[in-house]
């Protein structure tokens, strides 16, 4: 059974629309609570207009006061920007205020946009080190009743208790971010789930076929590998209209204009101080249906679904809102998701739509 949530990632080009966004933003969690959508996760980009509401942990308590059953997830919290005990602080409460609908979600931070660790004044080529520094210390904050004392690189810690304690026992539920093949052998020797990016459904299919064989290698029995293929996501960003044509109408010209927008300032930030951290390239709109964009009816949607699904992985992280698209098309294109696409692939939503 295919699983399905909502990336919420909306871009706000105009700072004085900012608040506008934002509350779009509140709009469609409510939205996809009402609907059944199980997960939706925030992204976490500073300074660039990329993400309106920028800071996820701050922003998710909103969410999880405005929604009642939803599970409010990190794609990902970039955490070689924060301070590992107040992050872990963040989470814990955020656990208690959802009371165990928060999934925590963690990277090291963006791998393009040098400027958001320039902001923080933060070296970029800390950030590997940084993240896995802080995850080691946020875990024993969770899970250290006595407290516990840190000496690490970056960090030198002597903490009495973390409090509040977490809601989820032993601590709030934690999955990873892999963006490449190596990162998610990694995490299929430590037997954990993980988060995909945006990709083919080649590369998925061949990355589930490595991480299936790496865990079974390292040890790993079968149910064990089933529950973490169940957990493991994959992004796609989504439009479904009542027909292809107005699918393709509403969606190519958004998609293209994000892609765009997303490249805008690191490439401002070469030109003038001559650092990048990772190139970028928008792909050509139609090159993008296959890398990137499912776009179309119900039908053709669904069909795109069963071929995500026959790769392996349990489920997918849609983003509806892309770009400069009007909240309302977005909202059109999550309620025909969920009505008509996500029912094929759940039984009980399935039953509840009959």
């Amino acid at each position: 059974m295919l699983r399905f949530s909502n990336f919420l990632f909306p871009e706000s080009r105009d700072p004085d629309r900012d608040a506008d966004v934002i509350a779009d933003c509140i709009a469609e969690a409510k939205l996809c609570d009402e609907l059944g959508v199980e997960v939706l996760w925030l992204a976490e980009h500073h300074f660039d207009g990329n993400c309106a509401y920028v800071d996820p942990v701050t922003f998710a308590a909103a969410v999880l006061t405005a929604t009642k059953r939803i599970k409010v997830g990190f794609a990902v919290a970039q955490v070689s920007l924060h301070h590992p005990m107040r992050l872990a602080e963040e989470m814990s409460l955020l656990d208690n205020i959802g009371r165990g609908r928060v999934i925590v979600g963690l990277g090291r931070g963006t791998a393009y946009n040098v400027y958001e660790y320039q902001g923080y004044g933060i070296p970029h080529e800390e950030a590997g080190e940084r993240y896995e520094e802080a995850e080691g210390i946020m875990l024993q904050a969770w899970t250290s009743p006595n407290g516990f004392t840190h000496e690490g690189k970056h960090w030198t810690l002597k903490v009495p208790r973390l409090r509040p304690t977490p809601f989820t026992k032993p601590h709030p539920y934690l999955i990873r971010a892999a963006s490449s093949e190596e990162g998610a052998l990694h995490l299929a020797r430590r037997g954990l789930p993980f988060l995909m990016n945006v990709q083919t459904n080649e590369t998925t299919a061949k990355r589930i076929a490595l991480y299936k064989q790496t865990m079974t290698e390292a040890g790993f029995d079968a149910a064990h590998l089933a529950r973490c293929l169940d957990e493991t996501w994959v992004w796609r960003n989504i439009v479904v209209a009542e027909t292809d044509e107005e699918a393709r109408r509403i969606g190519i010209p958004a998609f293209e204009a994000m892609q765009e927008h997303r490249k805008t300032l690191r490439e401002k930030i070469y030109a003038e101080q001559g650092i990048i951290m990772k190139r970028e390239t928008a792909p050509p709109a139609r090159v993008g249906i296959d890398s990137g964009l499912v776009v179309g009816s119900p039908e053709t949607v669904a069909a795109k679904m069963a071929e995500i699904e026959a790769t392996g992985v349990g489920g997918v992280i849609c983003s509806f809102r892309l770009g400069p698209m009007p909240a309302d098309a977005a909202a059109s294109s999550i309620r025909l998701f969920m009505e008509k696409v996500a029912p094929r692939f759940a039984p009980k939503l399935r039953a509840a739509a009959d």
